[in-house]
C-alpha cells in the first residue's frame, strides 16, 4: 500500500525485453537506500518489485497486463518518474489508500495557470468517470491528489481537473505535463467495491425481472 506522497523524482534508465514482459531499470536512491528484494515500489502510480538493485538504481519486471495499461508501455530512458516506497504500519497516511494498481490513463486536456495554482484538466474513459467524484481522491502519475472540479454526467466528453499548489509542480513530474501528455489513474479502492457491489445489484434484479 502507498499514500500517494512523492518522495523523489527518479529517471527510467534501461528497459530490455523480458519474456513477454519488460525489465526496466530505474534510478532513485533515496528508495532504495533501504530497499530489499521483494519490495514495492510505486514507480509513477505503478507498483513494482525489486528484484535487483545498486546504490542508486532497482530492476523490477513489468508484466504485459501492466504495459497496455498504464503508461509505461511508452517510457524510455531519460523519462523523469514518480517514485514512492511503500507505507510502513503507523506511517500517517498524509495521502490517500492507493494500491498501485493502475485503472487505465488519462490525457492532459487543459492547463491553466495561476498566480500560485495550476489547473490541469484530464480526459476520462467511459470506465473512470463514474469512479471519479467532485472533492473526492484520485492518484495521477502515483500523486494523492483531490479532484477539484468534473464533467456533467450527461456531457458526451468526459473529464476531472485537479488543482496543483507549487510543491507538487516542483517535486513531481504534473510540472512538467503538458497538452497531450498521458498519465497513469488509479480511483479510489472505495468507489470500486461501490461499483463492482451495484453490477451485481444490477444484475440481480434483471434476473428477478426476466
Amino acid at each position: 500500500m502507498f499514500t500517494g506522497l512523492i518522495e523523489e523524482l527518479g529517471e527510467i534508465v534501461h528497459r530490455e525485453p523480458a519474456g513477454d514482459g519488460e525489465r526496466f531499470t530505474i534510478r532513485g536512491a533515496n528508495v532504495v537506500s533501504d530497499a530489499e528484494h521483494g519490495d514495492s515500489i510505486a514507480v509513477s502510480g505503478v507498483c513494482l518489485t525489486v528484484i535487483d538493485q545498486t546504490h542508486d538504481t532497482f530492476t523490477a519486471d513489468v508484466m504485459a497486463q501492466t504495459l497496455a495499461m498504464s503508461t509505461m508501455r511508452d517510457a524510455t530512458p531519460g523519462r523523469k518518474v514518480n517514485l514512492e516506497r511503500a507505507a510502513k504500519a503507523g506511517d500517517r497516511l498524509g495521502g490517500h489508500i492507493v494500491q498501485g494498481h493502475v485503472d487505465g490513463t488519462a490525457t492532459v486536456i487543459d492547463v491553466r495557470p495561476g498566480d500560485q495554482w495550476r489547473v490541469v484538466r484530464f480526459s476520462l474513459t467511459p470506465e473512470l468517470a463514474p469512479l471519479v467524484v467532485n472533492k473526492g481522491s484520485i492518484c495521477i502519475d502515483g500523486i494523492s491528489l483531490t479532484v477539484s472540479d468534473i464533467s456533467d454526467s450527461s456531457d458526451t466528453e468526459q473529464w476531472c481537473e485537479v488543482s496543483l499548489i507549487p510543491e507538487t509542480l516542483v517535486a513531481t513530474t504534473l510540472g512538467e505535463r503538458v497538452v497531450g501528455d498521458r498519465v497513469n489513474v488509479e480511483t479510489d479502492i472505495v468507489a470500486r467495491h461501490v461499483e463492482r457491489m451495484l453490477s451485481f445489484h444490477t444484475a440481480a434484479n434483471k434476473g428477478a425481472h426476466s
